[in-house]
């Protein structure tokens, strides 16, 4: 159920774009946690989806999470996207209880600030509000704001370089607090087709009375099938206690 009625969604919205030349190849914000300065070009729709597992244990107790990442990028001008994001079905294992839901809606903007060129970066800031919209099990508290930057530098022999800064703010129990991100993805090119990278990924700093800081070690590889298609694989590995301690995820991502 998670992933199908997410595409077959994806393909009703696309009908609203404009009609635009297919020689835009696609390039996408997943499976990095670092986003790409790029944006999807204005009456493009695309949408990236995936399953995606984890497993933390914490004093004998064992958590196993499901969940179903999706992205939705529609192109309002040639530097500006709108977005729609969510860890959608989401199913929680904990010692045989388990809990299942749909977690909450992050309603986005991209602004492509400048192109990368020799030393000088590609660089896109994201607005991002995340709603308290989800399932109980899965639901935040009220609006959660958060700003992030994705600079990008090409390197020499198809290396490149991504790094991404932000801060974000969070409610528990009614408390307001802010905490901040900081990234930074090394990436590789085969070959026209295919692409890996190497993550160190601060996607959550925060003290530890509001929820601890998440730091994990990612790796990953996609394929572009098509020039509008991309297959792609990733793996983690937390090294803070907040992070989980394993995760492993695929993905498929379309562009229209």
């Amino acid at each position: 159920m998670p992933p199908l009625p997410l595409a077959a969604l994806a393909v009703a919205l696309s009908s609203c774009a404009l009609a635009q030349a297919a020689d835009d190849t696609i390039s996408t914000d997943r499976p990095d946690f670092v986003e790409s300065s790029d944006v999807v070009g204005a009456g493009r729709f695309q949408v990236e989806t995936g399953v995606t597992a984890d497993r933390t244990t914490r004093d004998g107790v064992t958590a196993r999470t499901l969940s179903t990442p999706t992205l939705f990028r529609l192109g309002v001008g040639d530097t500006t996207e709108l977005r729609l994001e969510t860890d959608g079905w989401t199913r929680e294992r904990v010692d045989g209880a388990t809990t299942h839901g749909w977690s909450d809606l992050s309603f986005g903007l991209k602004w492509h600030m400048q192109d990368g060129k020799d030393a000088t970066p590609g660089i896109a800031w994201l607005l991002h509000v995340d709603t308290a919209t989800g399932s109980k099990a899965f639901r935040g508290e009220g609006l959660r704001p958060s700003l992030r930057a994705a600079i990008e530098w090409d390197l020499p022999d198809e290396f490149s370089l991504g790094v991404m800064p932000g801060i974000y703010l969070d409610r528990v129990d009614r408390r307001r607090f802010a905490g901040g991100i900081l990234a930074a993805t090394l990436g590789k090119e085969w070959s026209p087709r295919w692409h890996s990278f190497l993550e160190l990924a601060g996607q959550q700093l925060a003290s530890k009375r509001h929820g601890g800081s998440v730091v994990t070690l990612d790796a990953g590889l996609a394929f572009a099938a098509t020039p509008t298609l991309q297959l792609d694989i990733e793996a983690s590995h937390g090294l803070t206690d907040a992070a989980p301690d394993l995760e492993a995820g695929v993905g498929v991502s379309i562009k229209f």
